[in-house]
């Protein structure tokens, strides 16, 4: 029998993969039900209007073989450490290098308050009754061809559970290394915060800057609970030749506040969908993004800020910095559904051109079927004001550095809505960067 990472993509891969995790029956059967909705779904194509700007033509899933999730207990690349920096003071830390965890900790006291922090994988023996009770509640299996091959073949991945009333004032933080070339990966996190409680997730995923090819299929479900609070930060600078397809959905009961970042520095296509359903009365959502492209990259990023009920906030702003040939896609609406009276939606996605070669798209739309609410949408795209350069470099500043400026200026808006010090001192460096041979 082939390995899992050199099996092509068939129901045997799937119940091989079953049966190497030692799954129960129930997950096993849904792994299986979710391949053969992958079978029955096509390709997205050019003809899907949320496809219609990105081209995945050139894409042959044969082509990669999925890492299993293991557990190989090992010092992680230098790389990986370097990215993440000074965690001594994160209440836990896990890092996963190629599918395989290589080294895990919960802080004592929050492990004896009942929080788990653990791979995916590990909570569906240690904890499945937990597992079985919200995985795929938020995200289905059957929504399109990648949900359904993410159902069949996910690996490892991260679980979160806070139990009721436990606030957590430090952060968790998963950092995932991948440099395994022709390789799949499909990680799904689920965080679970019960009623009251309060927690801060940072996703840390990253690639070596070489020839290595691989693709990546990962979900994420945010399941805060009455009154909860989850901070969730996903965080990537994977290399040029890496496929990301993804969904970050968070579904929030009364009184739950969800404040999401999404960061895409690297790879070479990304396509994410980044969703938030306001399900209970006075729930908050925030949703912050920032893309910066070089070189050939495309970014594509659709938003959905869902209103269910009345009296619910949602705030969205998503940024982009695009030099070269960079190219990125912006499609957000916002949806008040019958019945939710008293929204408040805000929805703005603000673009920076560096280079003639480069291109955004953007497209906010409006579904209203509410009276009594307040939406405003926006966006806008930009290029570099020579007259402001022109004043910076009259102070002496070389244009480099009065461009960086500017830059800087532009993402600042979100920077200083970020509470997190490791995750803004992650995003100034790699936008430095980024801004690295720009004249």
């Amino acid at each position: 029998m082939p390995s899992l990472a050199t099996m092509t993509l068939s129901r045997a891969l799937v119940e091989e993969l079953s049966a190497a995790s030692g799954e129960p029956a129930w997950l096993r059967e849904r792994r299986l039900a979710a391949w053969e909705a992958f079978v029955r779904l096509p390709l997205p194509s050019a003809d899907d209007e949320e496809w219609r700007r990105t081209d995945i033509s050139a894409l042959d899933l044969d082509a990669f073989g999925v890492l299993p999730f293991s557990v190989q207990e090992g010092r992680a690349p230098a790389s990986l450490l370097a990215l993440l920096g000074d965690t001594d003071r994160a209440g836990g830390v896990r890092l996963v290098v190629n599918g395989a965890q290589a080294s895990s900790r919960l802080a004592a006291e929050l492990a004896q308050r009942g929080l788990i922090f653990t791979s995916l994988s590990d909570a569906v023996r240690s904890h499945p009754e937990i597992v079985r009770q919200y995985l795929g509640t938020v995200v289905r299996d059957d929504e399109n061809k990648f949900r359904a091959l993410h159902g069949a073949l996910w690996s490892g991945g991260t679980f979160l559970y806070v139990p009721k009333g436990l606030e957590v004032d430090v952060q968790l933080v998963t950092g995932t290394w991948l440099d395994r070339d022709g390789a799949a990966f499909l990680p799904h996190t689920l965080v679970v915060a019960e009623e009251r409680s309060r927690v801060t997730l940072v996703e840390v995923f990253a690639s070596a800057q070489g020839a290595a090819r691989a693709l990546v299929n990962h979900a994420v479900e945010l399941v805060p609970k009455a009154g909860a609070q989850i901070r969730y930060v996903n965080l990537q600078d994977w290399g040029r030749n890496l496929w990301e397809f993804g969904i970050v959905r968070m579904v929030l009961e009364r009184d739950a506040t969800v404040n999401s970042l999404m960061v895409a520095f690297g790879a070479g296509l990304v396509k994410t969908n980044v969703e938030s359903r306001l399900v209970g009365q006075g729930s908050t959502s925030e949703m912050l993004g920032i893309a910066f492209g070089d070189g050939t990259q495309h970014f594509d990023f659709h938003t959905l800020q869902e209103h269910v009920a009345p009296n619910t906030t949602s705030d969205l702003l998503y940024k982009g910095v695009l030099k070269d040939k960079a190219r990125s896609v912006f499609s957000g609406l916002i949806r008040a559904d019958y019945g939710a009276q008293k929204t408040n939606a805000f929805q703005l996605n603000r673009n920076l051109i560096l280079s003639e070669g480069a291109r955004a798209d953007s497209m906010p739309k409006l579904e209203i079927m509410a009276n009594d609410l307040r939406c405003t949408h926006g966006a806008s795209t930009s290029r570099l004001n020579e007259d402001q350069i022109f004043y910076l470099m009259s102070r002496a500043l070389p244009r480099a550095v009065a461009v960086r400026m500017m830059v800087d200026g532009f993402l600042a808006e979100i920077f200083d809505r970020i509470p997190l010090e490791m995750v803004r001192r992650r995003l100034s460096e790699t936008v430095e960067r980024k801004m690295e041979h720009y004249v």
